[in-house]
This record gives structure tokens, C-alpha cells and sequence, in this order.
């Protein structure tokens, strides 16, 4: 049976390179395995889409539905999307019904070093305002299945450790 594992943490936490690192984990076990990235899948589909919130939650539906349709069909999912809000990540939760959730956890300062996609470097000179996780809103998990400290640990030791829940879940 398959399930969604869903990545979320604030840019830079290292969503992307979790889920890359995990789907090839996962398919070297033998698994059909795909990944959903979220800044993937909105330049594809909706380039021009902006960020307020109403768009993010559209954007995520979008992902939700996807994740989904993958997961009925055998697929295992390795989500990697912000989603800043619990209760879009809890209604993904219960759409998808087999659902994995890992918070990558990372300190600030962490993510402005790694700062990936240049995001914290125009915050902090002023040119972007409401940057998720700097000051904008990221609302943590409460409840998540993981816990990823991503600034303290290896990307190994970040996917043992979700390998190792979905083994005592039973969903490997």
C-alpha cells in the first residue's frame, strides 16, 4: 500500500534535498516511488501564480490533489513543499488518509547561510516582505510523525530516520 510523506519546513530547511535523497532510498528498496516539488510543480503548471495566501493554499490543493491520485495508484510520494499553514497541511492529512508528516527543523541563521534560492539575501536588503519563516508566517507542526533538526544532522541521518518511522509505522 502506498502513502504520501510530506516534507515541510521553511526555505532552506533542505526539503528538496531530503526528498532526492529519500526517493532514491526508497526506489534502491524496490519501491515506485515519485516526488512533488512544490516550486516544481507551480513553474510548470502556473508559473505567473503569485505567493499571497490565498494562492499558496490553491497551489497546495493542487499539490494535495496530485500526492493523492499518485498514492491510489501505488506510488509512494515525497512531497517537498513549504505549506506554512497546519490546517492546509492538516487537511492534506485527511484527503490523503496515508500520510507521513516530517518537519525539517533549521535555524535561521542556518537558512540565510544556505539561502538556496537567494530568498533571505532580497529579504534582508528589503526587496521581498512576508518571506515564509523570516517574517512571514510558518506555523510549525504540532503533531508531526518526524522531526528533522536539519542543521544538526547529516542528510543520511535524515533519511535513516524516516526510513526507520515508516519501518515501525508499517508502511515498509
Amino acid at each position: 500500500m502506498s502513502f504520501v510523506i510530506w516534507l515541510t519546513g521553511p526555505s532552506g530547511a533542505g526539503k528538496t534535498t531530503l526528498a532526492k535523497a529519500l526517493v532514491a532510498k526508497l526506489q534502491s528498496m524496490g519501491y515506485n516511488v515519485e516526488h512533488l516539488d512544490g516550486d516544481k510543480v507551480r513553474s510548470k503548471l502556473y508559473p505567473d501564480l503569485g505567493f499571497s495566501k490565498e494562492e499558496r493554499e490553491m497551489h497546495n490543493k493542487v499539490v494535495v490533489e496530485m500526492a493523492n491520485l499518485l498514492a491510489k495508484n501505488g506510488v509512494i510520494v515525497v512531497v517537498s513543499v513549504i505549506s506554512p499553514y497546519r490546517d492546509w497541511r492538516e487537511f492534506a492529512r485527511r484527503e490523503i488518509g496515508r500520510f507521513v508528516e516530517v518537519y525539517l527543523r533549521c535555524s535561521l541563521e542556518v537558512r540565510i547561510k544556505r539561502d538556496p534560492k537567494g530568498l533571505y539575501a532580497k529579504a534582508l536588503r528589503g526587496e521581498i516582505k512576508d518571506l515564509t519563516g523570516f517574517d512571514g508566517v510558518y506555523e510549525e507542526p504540532e503533531n508531526p510523525e518526524v522531526v528533522l533538526d536539519t542543521d544538526k544532522m547529516s542528510v543520511e541521518e535524515e533519511v535513516d530516520a524516516v526510513v526507520g518511522k515508516l519501518k515501525e509505522m508499517g508502511y515498509l
